[in-house]
């Protein structure tokens, strides 16, 4: 059988494992079941504590995107540690403090909102910036997105505003490294999604549900569907998508008007 997406031998960087759960230790999987090589870079020693089961044996660093200067730390480890070239950065990391619950989005508070926009949004030009050496001419950047910016849904709070900020930055990224190189940057615009981040979102899992109804088949998106997206986006077979965001929401987006919600909403009003 061919080696399709041609990925056996190449490099990653993934940022954002968490647990099984995750998108990134989704994508991660993928990547060495494909016979890639992937380093694994985790915000905290305590984080890289709580993994060592699931990575064990694997190459694991240490960066807090929220600290200033910690990816250009993190290139210098990666090169030190004899891997010169990656062919690929997953970037599934996000951040945002609702310790104290939602308020209406013109409370959000600075601090709050730079705090989430610089780990969510802004570390993706970091990361991008320290490692634009070590990148492959033809290497591969994906982030993980949301699969509207148009929606408001009251528990996203002041998400929505980073994520489209994340999107706006691969854009441009994708422009800025043109210049000298083939280097893509993409987002996967995913759907709701079953994970131990969401589930921290107060009253997430009613909009969980409800989006649910709303997609084609009437089941909402696995983990591994928007890995393998991410793994095309990863794979030279995609070297003619740059600076886009491919959505994965099984229809979500595009059945608003679906009859059997329409039902239920007006027996709600009556």
């Amino acid at each position: 059988m061919s080696d399709f997406l041609q990925l056996a031998g190449k490099t990653y960087l993934v940022f954002g494992v968490a647990n099984r759960k995750s998108v990134a230790w989704a994508v991660a999987k993928s990547l060495e079941g494909e016979g890639a090589t992937v380093l694994y870079s985790v915000r905290s020693e305590a984080r890289r504590k709580s993994l060592e089961t699931l990575l064990a044996g694997k190459p694991v660093f240490l960066c807090d995107v929220e600290q200033e200067g910690a990816p250009a730390r993190l290139a210098a480890e990666v090169r030190a540690a004899g891997h010169a070239t990656l062919h690929g950065i997953v970037h599934s990391i996000a951040f945002a403090n609702y310790s104290e619950g939602f308020k209406p989005f013109h409370e959000t508070k600075r601090a709050d909102f730079l705090q989430a926009t610089a780990v969510s949004a802004f570390s993706l030009v970091e990361i991008a910036n320290a490692f634009k050496p070590l990148l492959a001419p033809k290497a591969s950047v994906v982030t993980i997105g949301i699969s509207s910016l148009l929606v408001t849904p009251d528990n996203y709070g002041y998400m929505g505003p980073i994520k489209a900020a994340l999107e706006s930055a691969v854009r441009f990224l994708a422009k800025s490294f043109s210049a000298d190189s083939e280097v893509r940057f993409n987002v996967v615009g995913s759907g709701p999604l079953k994970t131990s981040a969401s589930a921290g979102i107060p009253g997430y899992l009613e909009s969980y549900l409800y989006a649910e109804k709303l997609t084609f088949r009437k089941r909402n998106l696995s983990t591994e569907e928007v890995a393998n997206t991410a793994i095309f986006l990863l794979s030279e077979r995609s070297s003619g998508v740059n600076g886009t965001t491919l959505v994965v929401d099984a229809g979500l987006g595009a059945n608003y008007f679906d009859k059997e919600i329409i039902r239920l909403a007006m027996r709600m009003e009556q």
